[in-house]
């Protein structure tokens, strides 16, 4: 047991990189949900998944919490500023 079958942030694709990206910029907000959908410059973003992903990784995070279905601000976690800080990101697709 004890295996973990969750992407690496070392695999994630350009959309992802810049999903992080535009949380680290202030420009995105997650619905407060155990489910969260992440929202840039105001518009549902399209691809949910990788949005969850991220913060199923503990990239990205709601800045604090919400009155359910509310949108709070997104942060991007520690652990996203590092890999936003690696000098090559190995991306996928």
């Amino acid at each position: 047991m004890g295996h973990d079958s969750r992407p690496q942030a070392t695999e994630l694709t350009h959309r992802a990189v810049n999903m992080l990206k535009a949380v680290r910029d202030g420009r995105a907000q997650l619905s407060a949900s155990c489910e969260p959908d992440l929202y840039v410059d105001g518009i549902p973003c399209c691809d949910q998944g990788t949005a969850r992903l991220l913060g199923r990784l503990g990239l990205i995070a709601p800045a604090g919490p919400g009155p359910a279905g509310h949108l709070v601000p997104a942060v991007v976690t520690e652990a996203g500023h590092r890999v936003l800080a690696t000098p090559v990101l190995p991306i996928a697709g």
